[in-house]
């Protein structure tokens, strides 16, 4: 884990009840099982070679969205049955992602993420503050750094490197993990701007 960057002073920038992400979309079909909404947080320390999201890196505020204002665009659209926690890093804004949580499972959806950290360390004393409530929340979990000398290119395979692992916590989704790391998908927004992401976890974006 990289110690380049302390994100506290920025994390404690962003208001009670809010998160501040890089990113959204409905209705991705490679970022987990079925049908699901995607948030990509804003904010990661370790700054991993070959990392697909170099823009998530920065703390800085970016979009600061309510919980109760992201709760109601992912429950808005029918189609979404679950949410992805992407990144950037989610569990630095764990306590304002377990309260979305909450109330998505509430209305009936599942709920994963993706993580750079390991279980392991999660679980720890040094994970960031609230780790543990929001590892109570998650159906899935992928945990572990992208690491480029490890890294997999396979229509077959849920993570993007073999030191990564898929984590089960509801045992619904054992038979669940069908999606691949290398499939790719565009959506074009009503400003004509493209989000392409899936490919290995990414997001990008490009205009019009």
């Amino acid at each position: 884990m990289s110690t380049k960057i302390d994100p506290l002073p920025e994390l404690a920038k962003i208001p009670p009840g809010h998160l501040n992400i890089m990113g959204y979309v409905d209705e991705s079909e490679v970022n987990g099982p079925g049908s699901r909404a995607v948030v990509w947080v804003q904010g990661c320390i370790r700054e991993c070679p070959g990392c697909f999201n170099i823009a998530s890196w920065s703390f800085e505020l970016n979009q600061v969205i309510s919980v109760d204002e992201l709760a109601a665009k992912i429950l808005s659209n029918p189609h979404n049955q679950g949410v992805t926690f992407s990144g950037g890093e989610p569990f630095w804004q764990a306590p304002a992602l377990t309260q979305l949580a909450k109330k998505l499972k509430a209305a009936g959806l599942n709920v994963m993420s993706f993580s750079g950290f390991t279980l392991d360390e999660l679980r720890s004393p040094k994970a960031p503050p609230g780790s543990q409530e929001l590892l109570d929340e998650l159906d899935i979990l992928i945990d572990g750094p992208y690491l480029e000398n490890q890294a997999i290119h396979s229509p077959e395979s849920p993570v993007s490197s073999r030191n990564q692992k898929v984590r089960i916590f509801n045992p619904e989704f054992e038979d669940k993990i069908t999606w691949a790391s290398d499939q790719i998908e565009i959506h074009v927004l009503k400003d004509g701007t493209r989000i392409i992401t899936g490919f290995r976890g990414q997001m990008d974006l490009a205009e019009g």
